[in-house]
């Protein structure tokens, strides 16, 4: 989508994307809320969590999310997944992703 900042970075090959693959790519957030925070996105657009019917690639989110949080040394500490839907929620840029945070202790509950 044209005007979809997200599928700009994704498409640009000298965007500063971490990690590409055929479903997905992953992004440093530009706003970090925690020492490591980043995003893994879908290459395909897709709005909302609500508007992702693909298993296979709601798992390989989730795997590259791993192994990018391992990448990071945050995988045996924890690290917390955050996927916001809508404008209550705090999504603001409508183009479906995970954020994955870690590197401090989390606190419960978020928001």
């Amino acid at each position: 989508m044209a005007d979809c900042i997200f599928c700009r970075l994704i498409g640009d090959p000298d965007s500063k994307a971490v990690y590409r693959d055929d479903d997905v790519a992953v992004l440093n957030d530009v706003n970090p809320q925690a020492p490591v925070h980043f995003l893994v996105l879908p290459r395909r657009h897709i709005e909302t969590i609500a508007d992702l019917h693909d298993d296979h690639l709601l798992g390989r989110m989730f795997e590259v999310a791993h192994q990018i949080a391992t990448e990071r040394g945050v995988f045996d500490g924890g690290y917390r997944l955050i996927v916001n839907k809508g404008p209550n929620a705090g999504q603001s840029v409508y183009h479906v992703h995970l954020h994955v945070l870690g590197g401090r202790q989390m606190t419960w509950p978020p928001g």
